[in-house]
């Protein structure tokens, strides 16, 4: 298993989800402050739909299939990790 790092040129959908943030934030203000103009719903009490916009968002982007995920240049050459603890840590006071 590799270490995920985000890549703006993958096509994988963790790594396009993760960059539709700052797009979704401004579309929502933007709902929020027409139906404040239109006197639908008061700005405050629509903040928590911008929560949950976020919130789907984020879970989104962290269940997000890595399929074709492609590394970071400079990320290819590190070699993978093993959080399973299947390679033991090295002591060396043990002789093999």
């Amino acid at each position: 298993m590799t270490i995920y790092m985000r890549n703006r040129s993958c096509p994988c959908l963790r790594c396009r989800t993760r960059g539709l943030m700052g797009g979704a934030i401004l579309v929502t203000f933007g709902f929020l402050f027409l139906l404040n103009n239109y006197h639908i719903l008061d700005f405050g009490k629509g903040l928590p739909v911008l929560l949950i916009v976020i919130g789907l968002l984020l879970a989104a982007s962290r269940t997000g299939s890595m399929e074709g995920h492609v590394q970071p240049s400079w990320m290819r050459g590190v070699p993978p990790t093993s959080p399973s603890g299947d390679n033991p840590p090295h002591d060396p006071q043990v002789k093999l």
